[in-house]
């Protein structure tokens, strides 16, 4: 008599037979190697002060940064004076006795995090793990690869796009010629982390979408149905920190409006996956 085998696609693992305490330790043992690794990369960032706040920091705001320049070039063969942006310097000035240290420490937190932040999902991944089956392994190795790339992409889209709009059409805007801007330091470092560290966030929609389609709270119908709605948003955003023209405003708008797009078919075959599973 033969004898069938039954092959499963779980994977036997002892953490899924751990009580909720078990489990507890095992998040804060993972928890605590991501905090060790973001304190490490903070202290490294710590001790480069002068490559994170002059090379890094502070350069979208003058007229040599590579956006200013490549926009002014565009700007002369365009003939679209408007866009060719921060050609006027301005100085930054620090209104509080320990502002600057603070400020050291704070940025370099954010640097800690912005590098470890492959790690970071790493851990995250490595505490789900377990819980999965073989399948859903080699399928979420993927993602687990996207989510570090489409965070790196969309720090750098707000860094070298996104900042250097803000910071001119923010540094020049006037309310009365009787008001001068004198920019303080922690106003200006705020736009930059916030920005940069936004919009590395904003890239992470279409992951952020395929877990939501995957259980059945987000498809493609709704979506659609709210496309208009999105691509209104985000010309308000872009009309709000770019030049008073068209040009810029679809600079900055289009790559969002891509990225709902992509999102919108991802829905869509997660969707008619799940479907297919409960039929």
């Amino acid at each position: 008599m033969t004898e069938v085998v039954k092959v499963s696609n779980k994977k036997p693992d002892k953490k899924k037979d751990m009580s909720f305490v078990e489990h507890l330790n095992e998040l804060r043992k993972y928890l605590f190697r991501s905090i060790i690794a973001v304190l490490i990369f903070a202290i490294i960032a710590f001790f480069f002060k002068d490559l994170i706040f002059d090379d890094i920091i502070f350069s979208p705001k003058n007229y040599d940064f590579i956006t200013n320049r490549s926009l002014c070039k565009l700007s002369l063969f365009l003939n679209l004076p408007a866009i060719c942006i921060n050609q006027d310097d301005f100085n930054i000035i620090n209104i509080q006795m320990a502002g600057q240290f603070k400020a050291h420490l704070l940025i370099s937190f954010i640097v800690g995090v912005m590098i470890a932040f492959p790690y970071l999902v790493a851990q995250l991944w490595s505490f789900v793990k377990p819980a999965l089956e073989i399948k859903e392994i080699k399928k979420s190795r993927f993602l687990l690869f996207a989510v570090s790339v489409l965070f790196s992409i969309g720090v750098s889209f707000g860094y070298f796009l996104i900042v250097p709009l803000t910071i001119n059409f923010l540094s020049t805007y006037q309310v009365s010629t009787e008001i001068t801007n004198q920019i303080s330091f922690s106003s200006y470092m705020s736009i930059i982390s916030t920005i940069s560290l936004s919009t590395g966030l904003i890239f992470e929609l279409p992951i952020l979408v395929y877990f939501l389609s995957k259980i059945g709270i987000l498809t493609p119908k709704i979506m659609k149905k709210h496309r208009k709605h999105a691509i209104v948003i985000f010309f308000i955003l872009s009309g709000i920190i770019t030049p008073p023209d068209i040009f810029s405003q679809f600079l900055v708008s289009l790559p969002l409006i891509g990225l709902y797009e992509i999102s919108i078919n991802i829905s869509s075959r997660v969707s008619k996956k799940r479907r297919i599973i409960i039929e």
